[in-house]
């Protein structure tokens, strides 16, 4: 394992070749590394920090709108582009994402660090239960379970249960999919008289929600298919793969810092892109909420950043309900961790100026009466609990959006 000092050292030589790169071939970097004024070739990661400005969400998604439909963050010419990703728009336009070659292949090289991390080594045959629209996270995962040798097995296209049927005639030992498709596919199983030992799946590899780094989630979800091993990653599009599990230290990531320079500032994940020349993000502030700490090293052996908890929320989901921060990821934890709640939806409203939360659950009174007690005891808050009719609320194959305010 390589020490601090040593990936800090890589990191500098790769974000000079990276301004090198930029300037003067990207029009939407060029006058803010000419503003910053640093010599490139004397370029250090202190003086990047003190002197290289943010580039917020918000930025980049005015400069695709004014500029259609791919925006000025291109370093080559669109002939030298080769894939097109596109984000949800959950936190608003949704954005487009082109990669060449050379920076998808970077981020084939971080989803091996994720399998190989969680075990899938020798040739295994991985069941991806996603739709498979445009959102980089599904194509990279399969992309590189390809180029590594292994058995990818599309589940696009799919009801639940016929993908169940799917795993269970491939005996694919790999899933990957949601924190929250994992519970899903459970329930459908038990609905549809479909045995789960009848599957070979011994690892579950999640992301796309907090769930993966809960400890009540992720032993739900391990409970619910026999015990198999669950391992948490996450990335964005407009950035990429970016974090493994700590093989020793479940609920632990790691950010991949030969891939990217991470800074943490007031508790949110910045991120610069090292190896995605051809559209890079730098100092990015992603919005995610984390607790981190530089462990020199490891119990793994990493000197690589850990984020203890995974990440713990976003910037723009915190709600301040009488004087208590509350993140999605706290009330997961709380709800995941109370027997009798299937699923769950928690509504936001404004009285008076003051915030106030409600929840609805699937479950009985006991499970109600349990989470209310849960809830003031973990949070000191009293949170009304109500009872919705079994199979009322939405179930979620992509990012469950269980918060909603009214």
């Amino acid at each position: 394992m390589r020490n601090a000092a040593v990936i800090a050292e890589a990191q500098t030589e790769a974000l000079r070749i990276l301004c090198r790169e930029l300037v003067p071939a990207n029009s939407f970097y060029t006058p803010k590394i000419q503003a910053a004024g640093f010599d490139v070739d004397r370029l250090t990661l202190e003086t990047f920090t003190e002197l290289m400005p943010f580039t917020t969400r918000d930025e980049w998604v005015r400069d695709q709108l004014d500029h259609p439909p791919y925006g000025t963050n291109l370093t080559y010419p669109l002939d030298r582009y080769v894939r097109f990703c596109r984000t949800s728009g959950s936190t608003g336009h949704p954005m487009t994402w082109l990669d060449t070659p050379e920076s998808w292949d970077a981020q084939l090289d971080c989803w091996a660090r994720v399998y190989e991390v969680a075990g899938v080594t020798q040739p295994h045959r991985i069941f991806f239960a996603f739709s498979f629209g445009p959102f980089l996270g599904f194509w990279t995962a399969y992309d590189a379970a390809t180029k590594l040798g292994h058995l990818p097995i599309p589940g696009g296209g799919m009801s639940s249960a016929a993908r169940l049927q799917l795993m269970i005639d491939t005996q694919a030992e790999v899933l990957c999919c949601t924190p929250t498709y994992a519970l899903r596919l459970a329930q459908v199983a038990e609905q549809e008289g479909i045995r789960l030992d009848n599957t070979a799946v011994a690892i579950i590899i999640v992301a796309g929600e907090p769930g993966g780094s809960i400890a009540p989630t992720r032993s739900r979800i391990s409970q619910t298919w026999n015990g198999a091993r669950v391992f948490d990653h996450h990335g964005m599009t407009e950035v990429g793969p970016v974090s493994y599990e700590c093989p020793t230290e479940p609920g632990v990531l790691h950010v991949m810092e030969d891939t990217y320079f991470p800074e943490v500032l007031d508790d949110e994940l910045i991120l610069t892109t090292l190896m995605r020349s051809g559209s890079p993000l730098l100092r990015y502030r992603t919005g995610d909420i984390v607790q981190a700490e530089l462990r020199s090293p490891c119990a793994c052996g990493s000197h690589e950043l850990s984020l203890i908890g995974g990440i713990r929320g976003r910037t723009d989901d915190m709600v301040v309900i009488r004087g208590v921060n509350v993140f999605p990821s706290a009330i997961e934890n709380i709800v995941r961790a109370t027997n009798g709640v299937n699923e769950y939806e928690v509504y936001i409203t404004t009285k008076h100026e003051m915030v106030e939360l409600m929840i609805r659950i699937e479950g009985d009174e006991k499970a109600r009466s349990g989470l209310s007690a849960a809830l003031e005891n973990r949070l000191t808050l009293r949170i009304p609990v109500e009872i919705a009719p079994t199979g009322s609320l939405p179930r979620y194959e992509m990012k469950a959006k269980r918060w909603i305010t009214k």
